[in-house]
């Protein structure tokens, strides 16, 4: 009897498994159901298909079901819904979406693929015309085709699709506002690192953000038309186009009722096989939860990436190999207007909350050397434990390339390699591309002497409270006067490093803050001061250039 491979779900998983299995072996007879017109498509480009980046939808599919059937000899039924799973006679019952009729069919392998949905709250006026969320290609035709007479859009959510929608709206020529419940944009990185973002996407891009807040109600006209949004705090909105992006979920719900444990997550819970709790059933994709490498604990993180990975080494394991997924560090990446925002590992509360005692060093610097015209400011953030000195996690934000030094930074961490080890890497070096010592191994030299306790530095958090709480310090900013003219924090002191040793080496002062433009030169003038005897000197992390970005900070600093 010819063994039967059904999957559950066409996008990224369920068709890389598809693909795959059929390779690995010819003979296996492949079907896959989904209750969508489209398969095999990217998602993530639909916002660059809203904002007309992508002039057509189809550019987005991959591959059509009738390619599949000639190239790859898989049977793709498109609006078919699997209704339900009986692991004991090995059958799934099938709901033909067109017709309305149901049927069984037997499988000796079956993948779940089922992915994730767009999470929609249960908002008063929810179901007005032009409410959308998106998670679909077909909601991005929905969401294009309003831009054509829309005016004024809300975005309900300050994650990935959310700031990327922003930026299609507003080149679009909306008048565009953001709400977000939570106290900050972009819920991955730090609170100092989003606030730059936050900084840029109202001062430079007239983008609205709406923090602490959430929405109560969308109001329409007469004709069912979206016309306000009213949030918690009584702020009313007006707008003719709104869309949700709070999140999305996994959809669990047949593989739960068919008696497949469910993670801690509320993922589906597999091995590194992607095998589920019952043998002959694996999952796959956004439905699926995982183990984060740096903590060791179970992690749902939907990406299109992890996806495709996840489906291939399903289909390895299905057809008789031997393969293995070992987990995810969190890697991600954005693009937001001329912004890049990219992370991998932990930020500083995740590492907080899981209990690791960790280091973390913060430098702004240009992508590449700065006599080049097209040179960029980026931010790096990089976190490392202090007991092993190993990399936890990196944030990195700019105009620049940053994402590549995430990329570089992640390679390191499936190594397991250490801050001093890392010192050691051979990275390329061209003025188009870096400056001569890469950004990434500045910071990590940074880093390497925090975690030898040869210096010490102070993070904008720190700072903060330091200030508001008004402890006995010197704030020195060492740039140049006509820099510290133009903007400075309160009370602090404009000194040359040249200055610095007889201002303060013999002097007992209970605290010396040494500030300068990115991080850099007041670290190396801090590690000066101490290599002489000044023991009380910490440099700020990030500059004032940094601080100056981050909105608790705006009024802490005077202009010139």
């Amino acid at each position: 009897m010819q063994e039967h491979l059904i999957i559950i779900g066409g996008v990224a998983a369920g068709t890389k498994a598809a693909s795959k299995a059929r390779r690995e072996n010819q003979d296996l007879k492949i079907t896959l159901y989904t209750d969508e017109k489209y398969i095999s498509y990217s998602a993530c480009g639909t916002p660059y298909y809203i904002a007309d980046v992508i002039k057509n939808e189809n550019k987005l599919l991959v591959r059509s079901p009738e390619a599949f059937k000639t190239k790859e000899n898989v049977d793709i039924k498109l609006l078919h819904r699997v209704t339900e799973i009986t692991p004991e006679n090995n059958k799934v019952t099938v709901k033909n979406l067109e017709t309305e009729e149901e049927f069984e069919d037997e499988y000796t392998y079956l993948l779940i693929a089922t992915g994730s949905r767009a999470f929609v709250p249960p908002v008063k006026g929810i179901n007005l015309n032009n409410v959308y969320k998106l998670k679909s290609i077909s909601d991005s035709i929905k969401i294009k085709q309003s831009l054509k007479s829309a005016k004024k859009a809300v975005i309900v959510g300050a994650g990935y699709i959310g700031l990327e929608l922003a930026e299609s709206f507003r080149e679009s020529g909306l008048q565009t506002t953001i709400i977000e419940k939570a106290p900050q944009i972009l819920g991955t990185l730090d609170p100092d690192m989003s606030g730059q973002i936050k900084t840029y996407l109202e001062e430079e891009k007239d983008v609205k953000i709406i923090l602490k807040d959430s929405v109560v109600s969308f109001k329409g006209d007469e004709k069912g038309n979206l016309t306000q949004v009213q949030t918690e705090k009584g702020e009313t909105v007006d707008a003719d186009l709104a869309v949700i992006a709070v999140g999305v979920k996994p959809n669990i719900e047949i593989a739960k009722e068919a008696g497949i444990e469910i993670g801690e997550s509320g993922a589906i819970r597999v091995n590194k096989r992607m095998q589920t709790s019952i043998p002959d059933i694996y999952a796959a994709g956004d439905c699926v939860e995982t183990i984060n490498r740096v903590t060791g604990k179970p992690a749902w993180v939907p990406l299109g990436s992890t996806a495709n990975k996840h489906g291939r080494v399903a289909a390895i394991n299905i057809v008789g190999g031997y393969a293995e997924f070992n987990g995810i560090l969190g890697s991600a990446v954005t693009k937001i207007f001329e912004y890049t925002a990219s992370v991998c590992g932990l930020n500083e509360k995740t590492a907080r909350n899981t209990g690791i005692d960790y280091e973390v060093a913060i430098i702004s610097h240009r992508d590449k050397s700065g006599y080049m015209p097209d040179a960029k400011e980026i931010t790096l953030k990089i976190l490392a434990e202090r007991e092993t000195g190993k990399f936890i996690g990196i944030q990195a934000i700019g105009k620049g390339d940053a994402d590549k030094r995430v990329n570089v930074i992640a390679t390191a961490m499936t190594a397991d390699m250490t801050v001093s080890e890392f010192l050691n890497t051979d990275l390329t070096y061209a003025p188009p591309y870096s400056p001569s010592i890469d950004p990434l191994l500045v910071a990590a030299q940074v880093l390497e002497k925090k975690l030898e306790k040869s210096i010490s530095s102070i993070s904008p958090q720190q700072l903060h409270k330091y200030l508001e709480e008004k402890k006995p310090c010197a704030v020195v900013d060492i740039r140049k006067p006509e820099e510290f003219e133009q903007w400075h924090l309160e009370n602090a002191k404009n000194i040359s490093p040249e200055e610095l040793e007889e201002n303060f080496l013999s002097k007992n002062y209970e605290n010396i803050l040494i500030c300068c433009d990115e991080g850099m030169k007041s670290y190396l003038e801090s590690l000066k001061l101490k290599e002489k005897g000044c023991k009380n000197v910490t440099f700020i992390d990030g500059g004032i250039n940094y601080l100056k970005n981050i909105p608790e900070y705006r009024k802490k600093i005077n202009k010139g």
